[in-house]
């Protein structure tokens, strides 16, 4: 069962999220005049024809025009969100180093807690990146808390790059897609224009980071819109083209998960 007060806070956010868009977002102004969307319909008679939802292309083509009149940023962060999500994948030491192992990302995560250090790192071109490796070795040498996060493929190729005689490994933690989500027994939910959503808790389901992202189901698939990020505005944007799939409460904590 959702616990009240989540639903009642989670929903109002989101209202709030649209009718914001609506009155300050040139794109999701004239879109939705225009066409119309759901849940809430802002003009009447018009559901839009994806119930009001975005496509990725979409969004990238239009990302200048995801800026609020006030102004903003104009380039999405695929690493927002990480430090919310990983402590409930894995726990964390204060002083804990996080690697991205991702070579689409270039910024290093700007919202881990603590003393803890954020890196990105492309696997594929580590071994002519003596700093880089320079870095992570001696942390793994000194027995720091390391997690790497990324795709299955970037984790096994920054593992193998990495000498055989270190005394320690890499604690490694996969992020997926909407569309790949799996049994666990742990990960994180990731896109490239969103950044990461949520995570795999120990109840064995995939919950959202509710208090900041949104998502529902509409005829084209899930849609995510990010509740506190202020520019550029991402408002019911369609993970990976459109996955069937619907939200539900998680039966122990009474906060949103995500099936697929």
């Amino acid at each position: 069962m959702w616990t009240t007060g989540v639903s009642a806070l989670w929903r109002s956010e989101y209202r709030r999220a649209v009718r914001s868009a609506f009155d300050t977002v040139p794109f999701y102004r004239e879109r939705w005049a225009l066409d119309g969307r759901t849940q809430p319909t802002l003009v009447p008679g018009r559901t839009g024809t994806r119930d009001g939802a975005v496509t990725p292309d979409d969004a990238a083509r239009a990302m200048v025009d995801l800026v609020p009149l006030a102004g903003g940023a104009a380039r999405p962060d695929p690493v927002r969100g990480l430090g919310s999500v990983l402590p409930h994948a894995r726990p964390l030491r204060r002083d804990t180093l996080v690697v991205v192992a991702d070579p689409e990302m270039t910024l290093p995560p700007a919202d881990l807690g603590g003393r803890m250090r954020g890196c990105v790192l492309d696997p594929e071109a580590l071994l002519t990146d003596e700093p880089a490796m320079t870095e992570l070795t001696n942390a793994l040498l000194r027995k720091d808390s390391v997690v790497a996060v990324g795709p299955d493929k970037g984790l096994a190729a920054l593992d193998s790059a990495l000498r055989a005689d270190l005394p320690q490994r890499l604690d490694r933690v996969p992020h997926r897609t909407l569309a790949e989500l799996d049994g666990g027994p742990y990960g994180l939910i990731h896109d490239p224009q969103l950044g990461y959503l949520g995570a795999f808790h120990r109840c064995g389901r995939w919950h959202l980071d509710w208090r900041r992202v949104y998502v529902r189901s509409t005829r084209a698939g899930l849609a995510v819109t990010l509740l506190r990020q202020e520019s550029p505005r991402m408002v019911d944007v369609l993970v990976a083209g459109g996955v069937a799939g619907k939200v539900a409460s998680c039966p122990r904590h009474g906060t949103p998960v995500v099936l697929t």
